[in-house]
Parts: structure tokens; C-alpha cells; sequence
């Protein structure tokens, strides 16, 4: 054990956060704590580093054992660049580096006694410079930065002239550089990209250390933790295993819960109505064995009603109108901000009733394209087609379609006047913003509380096309999951961006990556998506004449230039069409096939053997055709 909580206690006036909390933490154990916005997680993590004082109870760490600590927000100021804030955390290694160079220049002139004292030195020290990583403390540095989604260009960057998200960034790589035996983590995904959230799981996962996490990122938590606790209204509960484990125990915890309460209130009613007879009876005896089930009971330790799953928010979306079969049509579309492109002669379609994922690393122009289709922004080149009877609900991450001097109230009474006051007052409500809190303006809100907002909006709006720019942005697990459920029921279409991978898992039936100004399409969702892009990277591996025949290749001969990546691509796309073009040729001479059987089943056809021989000839040419293109299909698919 590396760090055990004890009975932790934390109010904030009659707002119990933590009641009697106890839970320990192993060695090398990856553990998540989790719980609704406002539970305490974040106050949790800064008991244990010590930034907030405990009304009660102890944080027990283990002599000698160092932890690590990266807040939600920073507020980092330095002058240095991105690459030289990273080095400070190198700087013991520098001075031993330092050192030993010294060393070896005195060597050079030493003899005798004072040679073996220098030679004594240096060897201590250069074991010490080995054992903390010193040979490879510059690939280290690079290699965090590049895994955190900083280029070779940005490390000359100065800190002070980064955004939020970025100087977050860097927190988190010098932390990581800096290997505490515990790593505290408060919501690490928050700015990272899809790749730098591989490389952070990879890392984490084999890191020697313990690490402690608070995220809302389902998909991540399930790769990277073995344990998970839990804080709901005060009470702390620990679990074993990854996210999914979790909820299936704590569905599991709750029914048996709500079961033991059902029984106890079926046998306390029992018993009343026992009582009530026995005291009917008016008998002397009757009365005293009354008055000892009355005592029984009152001795009995009434258990609580367990709250009800999913009662946070009512999300219930549904079309006015169905739309017609062909939703979207995106023709040719192209967009640049110099001296960037961020996609040229993007063709794509969307039908009725998809649930379409955008996807793709920050700046790729994921939020350009809704914008674009939203008339937020104009395309460069190309065009887009709304389908019959299409009509649009946004919700825009930005929450630009909200107007920050309105109240809440205002916002949905404005935007929907023939809503009555207590209609409003219910979809609010259902939205968690009750009594005065309908009054708050929307200027002064939350990024959670905007968030719910534009989402009655949206439920409201009674679109049969949905476009979301990040929707569980600001959202705890429960309300995801509600929103996952909400769209899973919709019966019109949705496109949608997301860098949550759970939720596009759980939401998407087609995948839209877009990476290198291009597209490509995945039917199916985030885990069918992965593996069928792992299949084409080994594909385009093994496509490559030019791959030398070893299974270590060094940098430079491991990236391909661009040019041969596109003509890969193409290759792949030619082999894809190829396949598409074979399926149907198979299916019409299949759809034949069986026009011939059933036409030999007729009697004018039978009876009449020119007619039979003709058609008998074309059906075994047939056969000959789809044994031809059935090897071809065989051997294109592999």
C-alpha cells in the first residue's frame, strides 16, 4: 500500500462532499475516481496533495514515496520555451551531466591518489546519471512533447504566449518527465487530441508508478484503470476492474439494493397490517403481542430508497417531421485559412436515420465543416445539398447560438414563443435549472450550464437533422450517458464531432475521418473504426514495394513522403472500388441466376425445348462468370 485514505471528512457549510470516505491505493495500481459534477472528485485530489485541509480523518502516504499533481486549470507564466520549461525538470540530471564533464576534463591532468578519487567520483556519478535515464534525456523530452501533440515547431514557443489548453499540455509533460511515485490526474483529456490520448493511455499504462484519476473520459478509463472509486452524495465505494466493469457492478449494487428496500417495505407493511388486526381483536393478549411487533419494528434500521438510475436530466428527442431519404450531399467542398488548408474536394453523403461521427486530430477543420453547413462560415469552393424536408438543429460547442445577455427563461421563450410559461418552466426543469436559476444570465452560466441550455434548445427544436459540435463537452458521466441514450432513440439523423471515444462507441454507425485535407469512411463504430484502420495500415505496410524486408526500421525510413502516401491511397481505393465493382457484378448475375430458375419452373417455357436449351446455355455461362468473379472477390479481400 502507497497511500490509504482514512474516514475523510469535507463540508462546505450543510453540503456534505465527503462523509467518513476511506479507500487505499497500491503500488503500480491505476485508479479512477469518478462521480457527478459537484460530487467532490476535484476536492478529493486536493485533500490527498494537500491544497485543502480535511475536516476530519487522514492521508496516510508512505515514507519516502513522492506524488505528482496536474489541476483542471493552469496558470503557468514563464519565459522560457515550451522545450526549456520541460527541461527544468531534467535539471539534476543537467547538473550531474555538468559534473561528470568537469570530472573529465581534471582527469586529464590528475596521476596517482587524486586520479582514483576523481575516477571513484565520476564512476558514482555516472551510475547515478545511467540509472535516471540521463543518456536519452533530450529523446524523452522530444517524445513526450510529440505524444502531448506538440510538433518540432512549436518547442521554440514561448510559454507565456500559449493558450489554456496548451500550457495544460506542458503541465502535464513535465509532470509526467518528472515520474512521482503517484501521479494525480484531474481531467487530463480535456485538451489532448485522439492521438495524444493513445500515447497518454500507452504511457500511463506502463508507468511504474501509481496513478490516481479523475475524468469523465469512459473509453480512457477503461483501458488505462483497475479500480474505480466511487463518490455518490458524500458516501465513497470502491470497485475492481475498468469503467465497464464498474457500471455493470453498480447496476448490479443497485438493484439488489432497491430489492432489499422492496422487501423491507412489503414486510413493514406486513407487519402494520398485523398490528392493526391483533388491535382489532381488543383482546388483552392480542393488544400485547401488538404493542411487541410495535417495539420490533421501531428497533428495525429502516433502509434509505435507493436513488433512481438516470434521473439527472430527460432528454427526449424527436423529429417534427421525417425528412426524405437523402439527408446531406457535400460535393467538391474546400476550405483555407492562409497560409493553411484545412481539406480540399471533400465529396460525402449522409442518408436518413445515420448517426454519422467526424472525427480527426485538433485542427483539421472538423468544427469548419458544421460551421460550413450551418452557413456560420462560407466554403471556399464546393457545395453542399440539404435533402427534402431537412430540417437543421445545431448545437455549437461555442454556444454562439446562445445570446449572452438573456436570461435562461428569455433564451427558450424567445427562440420558442408559443411555449407557455409552465412549458418552459418543465423543459427547463428537466434540464436541472430550477426556481431562480431560470433567471441567471446566460453570460454568467457554466460551460456545463451553457451546455444544458443549448441542449433544450435542441430537444425543443423538433429537427430531424442534428448537427452537434462536441456535445459532452462540460457533461458528467450520467448526463453522457442519458444524452447516448436520447440519440440512440432518435428517429432522424445526426452528424456529429466528438473527441469522446466512448460515446462516439455507443452513438455512431458510420465514421468520418478526416486527416490529410481528405476522408475516409468507416461503417460502423470507434472500435470498428480502430480495427479496420490498423487493417489498412498493414495493408498500405505491405503494399509498399519499396518496404525493406525487417521488422526494425529506422525514423527517416519509417515515414513515408506524402507523394507515396497518396499513391498508397490511391492503390487502396482502387482495390476498394475494384471489390465494390465485383459485389455488383456478383449480385446482378446471382438476381439472374434465379430469373433463369424460376423461368424453367413456367410451363410455356419447360414445354418448349428451344427456350429451355437457350436458357440452360446462359446458366451455365453464368455459373462459369460467378466462379470467375467469386476467386477474384476471395482474393481481393485478402
Amino acid at each position: 500500500m502507497i497511500l490509504s485514505c482514512q474516514n475523510i471528512h469535507k463540508a462546505f457549510g450543510d453540503h456534505i462532499v465527503l462523509n467518513n470516505a476511506s479507500f487505499h491505493i497500491e503500488e503500480r495500481e491505476k485508479t479512477a475516481i469518478v462521480g457527478i459534477n459537484g460530487a467532490g472528485k476535484s476536492t478529493l485530489l486536493k485533500i490527498i496533495i494537500g491544497e485543502l485541509p480535511a475536516d476530519d480523518g487522514q492521508v496516510i502516504l508512505t515514507r519516502g514515496k513522492t506524488i505528482g499533481y496536474l489541476a483542471q486549470h493552469q496558470e503557468m507564466t514563464s519565459d522560457n520555451t515550451i522545450f526549456d520549461e520541460l527541461l527544468t525538470v531534467k535539471k539534476d540530471i543537467l547538473a550531474i551531466e555538468a559534473r561528470m564533464r568537469e570530472l573529465e576534463q581534471s582527469m586529464k591532468h590528475a596521476e596517482g591518489d587524486t586520479l582514483e578519487t576523481l575516477m571513484n567520483t565520476y564512476d558514482h556519478l555516472n551510475h547515478t546519471f545511467e540509472q535516471q535515464n540521463g543518456y536519452a534525456w533530450k529523446s524523452e523530452i522530444t517524445g513526450v512533447l510529440k505524444g502531448l501533440g506538440f510538433t518540432e515547431s512549436d518547442f521554440s514557443k514561448t510559454v507565456d504566449t500559449l493558450s489554456g489548453g496548451q500550457k495544460t499540455r506542458v503541465s502535464l509533460g513535465k509532470l509526467l518527465l518528472s515520474r512521482p511515485d503517484i501521479i494525480l490526474l484531474d481531467e487530463p483529456t480535456n485538451h489532448l487530441d485522439m492521438n495524444s490520448i493513445t500515447w497518454l493511455e500507452t504511457f500511463l499504462m506502463n508507468y511504474q508508478g501509481a496513478v490516481i484519476i479523475v475524468s469523465h473520459d469512459r473509453y480512457f478509463l477503461n483501458r488505462v484503470v483497475t479500480k474505480i472509486v466511487e463518490i455518490d452524495q458524500g458516501i465513497v465505494t470502491t470497485f475492481s476492474g475498468n469503467y465497464t466493469d464498474y457500471a455493470q457492478k453498480r447496476a448490479q449494487l443497485r438493484d439488489a439494493r432497491l430489492q432489499a428496500y422492496l422487501n423491507q417495505q412489503k414486510e413493514i407493511k406486513h407487519q402494520e397490517e398485523v398490528i392493526a388486526r391483533l388491535k382489532s381483536f381488543n383482546r388483552e393478549k392480542s393488544i400485547r403481542r401488538a404493542e411487541s411487533r410495535e417495539k420490533m419494528l421501531d428497533k428495525m434500521e429502516v433502509l434509505e430508497k435507493p436513488t433512481e438510475a438516470r434521473t439527472d436530466m430527460h432528454i427526449q428527442l424527436e423529429p417534427r417531421y421525417p425528412s426524405g431519404n437523402d439527408v446531406l450531399t457535400v460535393e467538391r467542398l474546400s476550405k483555407s485559412f492562409p497560409p493553411q488548408t484545412l481539406f480540399t474536394d471533400l465529396n460525402f453523403e449522409i442518408k436518413r436515420g445515420e448517426r454519422v461521427a467526424l472525427i480527426g486530430s485538433n485542427g483539421t477543420g472538423k468544427t469548419t465543416i458544421l460551421k460550413i453547413l450551418n452557413g456560420v462560415l462560407p466554403a471556399d469552393a464546393g457545395e453542399f445539398t440539404l435533402g427534402a424536408r431537412v430540417k437543421i438543429g445545431y448545437y455549437d460547442q461555442e454556444h454562439h447560438v446562445l445570446h449572452r445577455e438573456k436570461t435562461v427563461f428569455e433564451e427558450l421563450s424567445d427562440a420558442y414563443p408559443t411555449l407557455t410559461n409552465t412549458k418552459i418552466r418543465n423543459v427547463l426543469a428537466a434540464f436541472l435549472f430550477t426556481g431562480d436559476d431560470v433567471f441567471k444570465r446566460i453570460q454568467d452560466l457554466s460551460g456545463g450550464e451553457r451546455g444544458r441550455v443549448s441542449l433544450a434548445k435542441l430537444m425543443l427544436s423538433e429537427a430531424n437533422f442534428l448537427i452537434l459540435d462536441e456535445p459532452t463537452n462540460h457533461l458528467d458521466i450520467v448526463s453522457k450517458e442519458i444524452l447516448e441514450q436520447a440519440l440512440n432513440q432518435y428517429t432522424g439523423t445526426v452528424l456529429f464531432v466528438s473527441h469522446d471515444r466512448y460515446f462516439i462507441n455507443m452513438t455512431a454507425t458510420r465514421i468520418l475521418d478526416l486527416a490529410d485535407q481528405s476522408l475516409t469512411n468507416y461503417i460502423g463504430n470507434y472500435d470498428y473504426y480502430i480495427e479496420k484502420k490498423e487493417t489498412m495500415t498493414h495493408f498500405t505496410a505491405a503494399s509498399d514495394p519499396l518496404s525493406p524486408d525487417t521488422t526494425e526500421l529506422s525514423e527517416s525510413e519509417s515515414k513515408l513522403s506524402w507523394k507515396q502516401q497518396k499513391e498508397l491511397q490511391a492503390q487502396l481505393r482502387k482495390k476498394q472500388n475494384d471489390l465494390k465493382r465485383i459485389e455488383t457484378q456478383i449480385e446482378t448475375l446471382e438476381a439472374r441466376d434465379k430469373e433463369i430458375d424460376q423461368l424453367l419452373t413456367q410451363e410455356e417455357i419447360f414445354t418448349n425445348i428451344t427456350e429451355v436449351t437457350k436458357l440452360s446455355q446462359e446458366k451455365e455461362a453464368l455459373l462459369t462468370e460467378l466462379e470467375s468473379l467469386y476467386e477474384e472477390w476471395e482474393n481481393l479481400c485478402e
